[in-house]
């Protein structure tokens, strides 16, 4: 799925479907182990990002999408991954994720990304609730959502197994009628 490309950092963020060109810029940020420290994946091997896109290559051909994983580009070059999935069709609810290249954190881009994902979330899909979780070392992330119009609804303990560890999350949402407002 193409989009209009926004101003954000005051360079044009865009966001597209994933190409297999892509594999060697995606593969940049996916093997920063800074990039991937609040994450539950990686750092990953190029094997590992090569699966990620072709697997993002393969979901932008579905017909009727329950998700869209992208390609946030700027100048046309891959900078990052944003995801909006469905994880319930008879509640309408989802979740989305993204992850910046470090060289482009602080610009504004993953605000901008939410912006997007949200709309992709609540007109395309049709959700009624997004939801969005991140560790709770995590200052970057609690800022963007927080700043995106999500509610803190509160502390996932040990919900995630990352490296043989348990970690906590924190839980945020947003509805669809907060989003029109």
């Amino acid at each position: 799925m193409d989009s209009s490309a926004s101003q954000a950092g005051g360079t044009a963020l865009g966001f597209r479907a994933f190409d297999e060109a892509d594999i060697p810029a995606v593969h940049e940020y996916t093997s920063d182990p800074e990039v991937c420290r609040w994450s539950t994946w990686g750092p990953n091997t190029l094997d590992q990002t090569a699966s990620f896109v072709g697997e993002a290559v393969r979901g932008s051909l579905a017909e009727s999408p329950t998700a869209f994983t992208l390609a946030a580009v700027v100048g046309g070059r891959a900078i990052g991954s944003v995801s909006v999935w469905t994880t319930d069709m008879h509640d309408r609810n989802g979740e989305l994720g993204y992850t910046f290249h470090r060289a482009h954190w602080g610009k504004g881009y993953a605000t901008e990304a939410v912006r997007h994902l949200l709309h992709l979330g609540f007109n395309v899909l049709g959700l009624e609730r997004i939801g969005a979780t991140c560790h709770p070392g995590n200052a970057g992330s609690v800022r963007v959502l927080e700043k995106s119009g999500f509610s803190r609804e509160g502390l996932l303990r040990s919900h995630r197994l990352v490296n043989g560890a348990r970690r906590d999350s924190l839980l945020f949402s947003k509805l669809r009628g907060e989003h029109l407002r």
